[in-house]
């Protein structure tokens, strides 16, 4: 069996490497621990990584600024609901695609938990992968309802088949606010050409570069992660399909609306 080393070993082995050329002889012998109490003593770590996320998107503080602004206005919706300045009824939806979840065979069967011997559900090690699937979801951030499609990718053709489910669950003479990334499938020419053919009925609001925390649908996908999809085994990918749908229809049963509460950043950019 193979082993992985951490970080130390290889810092250790180069140190005794260069230790008598570098006129430190009494570091010819270092092990792995040495080094690493002497590393771990600096105020310099260059044997520890901490990732950041460079903001690449010159507009981020402008596009999360609308963004704040429109969950704002939802915290404040009149009896009324939010409408254009013409008067016309506007619906806002959360959307976004959570991709590679797995569908995952057993490859023997799940043991039942036994008082006394083993409290949990036993499951063998092995495993069996069948593909993956994505989740193309529109949270309704006025009522929580869920507008989802299961699929094996998602390109444009599927997030235009998204599109047309929002369009046949919303009363025709509303207007759909969609907030979203710059994924290529919602800006490609072949989803301009869709919207071309409903004009003025969707109108985007895009999160910034990296700012994918800013689109509320994220908090649903984390409640899946969380529920229905941790540790689902199935039989087959339609399996899978069939059993995501479901937990979404008994999400809509009992829909939960989903709010903005910290807008901190946003008085602060105004």
């Amino acid at each position: 069996m193979r082993r992985s080393c951490g970080p130390g070993v290889h810092w250790a082995e180069h140190i005794r490497k260069v230790a008598q050329s570098s006129g430190h002889p009494g570091l010819a012998h270092a092990g792995k621990a040495t080094v690493q109490r002497i590393l771990d003593d600096q105020e310099i770590k260059p044997h520890k990584i901490r990732y950041y996320l460079e903001r690449r998107d010159p507009d981020f503080e402008a596009k999360m600024c609308q963004v704040l602004l429109v969950y704002r206005e939802l915290s404040m919706e009149p009896a009324q609901g939010v409408r254009t300045p013409e008067g016309r009824l506007v619906f806002t939806v959360s959307v976004d695609e959570k991709p590679g979840v797995q569908a995952i065979a057993n490859t023997a069967a799940d043991l039942p938990p036994v008082p006394g011997e083993h409290p949990e559900i036993g499951r063998d090690y092995e495993y069996k992968r069948m593909g993956t699937a994505s989740i193309l979801a529109g949270l309704d951030l006025q009522d929580g309802h869920i507008t989802a499609r299961v699929e094996h990718r998602h390109r444009s053709r599927e997030f235009i088949a998204l599109l047309k489910d929002l369009d046949a669950h919303y009363p025709a003479e509303a207007m759909i606010r969609v907030i979203l990334d710059n994924h290529s499938a919602h800006i490609s020419k072949e989803t301009r050409a869709y919207l071309a053919t409903r004009p003025n009925r969707f109108c985007y609001v895009h999160t910034p570069t990296h700012g994918s925390w800013l689109n509320l649908v994220e908090t649903l996908f984390g409640k899946m992660a969380r529920t229905f999809l941790r540790g689902m085994r199935v039989a087959s990918w339609e399996e899978l399909k069939e059993r995501i749908l479901k937990g979404i229809t008994e999400i809509n049963a009992a829909p939960v609306v989903h709010k903005w509460r910290k807008f901190e950043a946003l008085e602060v950019t105004l």
